[in-house]
């Protein structure tokens, strides 16, 4: 059930205007600290991953692995996204709380 919040969620954060996507738009909105939470695909590439990794301890914004490129991009309305900045506070709360109650992996 919670799975199912998590993107609707980021289905609505992004009708709001307040996500950013793609490997470049989330590297803009992490360093310009705007981003408020990152989620990267389990299944975009280890370079990928750890680039965000370092990048968000760097700037101190929460970040987690979930799920894959082709669910994060159709929560988005998109083709497949292998990362995404959610840039709203309130969002990144809602969403944390159920990814939280999931079993995820959390950075």
């Amino acid at each position: 059930m919670s799975q199912n919040k998590v993107l609707s969620l980021i289905s609505l954060a992004t009708k709001a205007g307040k996500t950013a996507s793609g490997e470049f738009c989330t590297e803009k909105e992490v360093k310009s600290g705007r981003a408020s939470l990152v989620i990267v695909a389990d299944d975009a590439s280890d370079n990928t991953k750890k680039k965000f990794k370092n990048m968000c301890d760097f700037y101190q914004v929460p970040i987690y692995f979930y799920k894959d490129k082709d669910t994060l991009g159709h929560a988005m309305g998109k083709e497949f996204r292998a990362s995404l900045a959610v840039l709203d506070e309130g969002f990144a709360k809602g969403i944390r709380k159920h990814m939280d109650t999931e079993d995820n992996t959390i950075a």
